[in-house]
């Protein structure tokens, strides 16, 4: 059986620009836009990182570009949660870990709350 080229589905490839976010850029922006917008306490340092909590203060978010003992474990994105039942958890990230795929995770996790 022969089947028509116009009766099957187009394929679809997103263009090369289209996929900027899948390697990232170091911009911690795309996370700090989120967090803002749901009223998180946002704190930079003198050393360039930048901390985050939670309005009820059981999720912290670290930007840890310029922190040692991060960059040791080849890190920069720390999330740590205290849940209300349950042990403490952490995430962390590391340097090539696009800002926008820490955002999705982040939010995420404070949707299911």
């Amino acid at each position: 059986m022969n089947t028509s080229p116009t009766l099957l589905p187009a394929l679809v490839r997103p263009a090369v620009k289209d996929r900027r976010w899948l390697s990232s850029d170091h911009c911690a922006g795309p996370v700090f836009d989120l967090l803002d917008a749901l009223g998180w306490a946002i704190v930079d340092t003198p050393e360039a990182n930048v901390h985050a909590t939670s309005p009820d203060g059981r999720v912290y978010v670290g930007w840890l570009p310029e922190d040692t003992t991060a960059w040791k474990r080849d890190i920069v994105w720390q999330v740590r949660v205290q849940p209300t039942e349950g042990d403490p958890w952490g995430q962390e990230f590391g340097l090539y870990t696009p800002a926008e795929a820490v955002a999705g995770f982040i939010a995420a996790l404070v949707a299911h709350r």
